[in-house]
């Protein structure tokens, strides 16, 4: 081989050298859906994970929808999304159903719903912070309280709550309203309390004009705690055909969940960033109180999706022949190790 020879074939290695590397520089991002049921801060970890870049990092473009209630987690069924954050009954219903999602990620591991009632009313009953639920409960006779929907897991929550107290279904009137319209009653009096989670309780206790009655940070009603909310589900064979896409979006939820409990100061931020309606003081409670609630890392148990059917069991919306015999089907914790 000549010297212009050996030069030329030089030459043309340096040239084709870079596309040796181009695949995987140039490699494009995986994308995929997540529906959410509701725009609020309890899913923290949601905003986290996306304004963080813990999905983009990896490579993995997530377009998230706003799909109410039930919807995102029927969307999934559907397979019009891929992923969605739900409570643990609704995919308990789904096996009862026939339709297999799989949990991925528990982001919360309570209910997430305090009881509110009206401060001058804690006060003319005598409420006591300290006593038990059940004697706490008792202030909840002939009181008027919004819940987010009849069966809806506020309304589980408050029935249990005076069940235990002893008193009767009627004896509580639950109307079903969302938080805008059951903060004005709140407000105007037209309403004696409310079940819901952040940031409304805390607009309420930091106003001073509302007392906690049964606080979920604390895992109230106790008896059925842990629960799985914030659920990170998909279709039970997503996984297996897509599963770095799984790992990804999991990941991300484990990061920030990681970030949730070590960095307060900008989780506040990136609150105030998507709900900068809310005073500084009710978005820096609402994190404390979400961060109490979130397992780092983010797993789910048996036991957690058990509770959320007994407590509906409890509730009287759930007959006892329709709960589950076995939980670890619905779950594959292997994506958040």
């Amino acid at each position: 081989m000549t010297v212009f020879h050996r030069a030329a074939l030089a030459a043309l290695t340096l040239l084709a050298a870079p596309a040796l590397f181009a695949p995987a520089a140039m490699a494009e991002d995986e994308h995929t859906k997540l529906a959410i049921p509701g725009i609020t801060i309890g899913f923290i970890t949601r905003y986290i994970a996306d304004d963080e870049g813990m999905w983009k990092k990896q490579g993995l473009d997530v377009q998230i929808l706003d799909i109410a209630g039930i919807g995102s987690m029927n969307a999934v069924i559907a397979g019009s999304v891929d992923f969605s954050m739900s409570s643990g009954p609704s995919i308990t219903r789904a096996w009862a159903k026939g339709q297999h999602l799989v949990a991925l990620a528990t982001a919360i591991n309570q209910s997430d719903e305090d009881i509110v009632i009206r401060k001058e009313i804690a006060e003319a009953g005598h409420f006591d912070p300290k006593a038990p639920l059940k004697e706490r409960g008792k202030l909840l006779k002939g009181l008027t309280i919004a819940v987010g929907g009849v069966a809806a897991i506020p309304d589980v929550v408050l029935k249990v709550v005076q069940i235990q107290a002893g008193l009767s279904r009627d004896s509580v009137t639950a109307t079903p309203m969302q938080p805008p319209e059951y903060m004005a009653a709140f407000q105007r009096k037209a309403i004696d309390g409310f079940v819901s989670g952040p940031p409304f309780i805390q607009q309420a206790v930091v106003a001073g004009t509302g007392v906690v009655l049964s606080d979920s940070a604390k895992g109230e009603p106790v008896e059925y705690s842990p629960q799985s909310a914030g659920l990170l589900l998909t279709r039970g064979d997503f996984c297996a055909g897509h599963r770095s896409i799984c790992e990804k979006m999991v990941h991300g939820i484990v990061e920030a969940a990681k970030f949730l409990h070590e960095h307060r100061a900008e989780s506040i931020a990136v609150a105030k960033k998507h709900f900068g309606s809310y005073s500084d003081e009710v978005l820096a409670q609402s994190i404390d109180m979400l961060t109490a609630m979130t397992p780092s890392p983010p797993l789910t148990t048996p036991q957690m999706l058990e509770n959320g059917d007994l407590i509906n069991i409890a509730a009287g919306f759930l007959k006892d022949s329709d709960k589950l015999s076995d939980y670890k089907p619905l779950i594959d914790n292997q994506f958040t190790k």
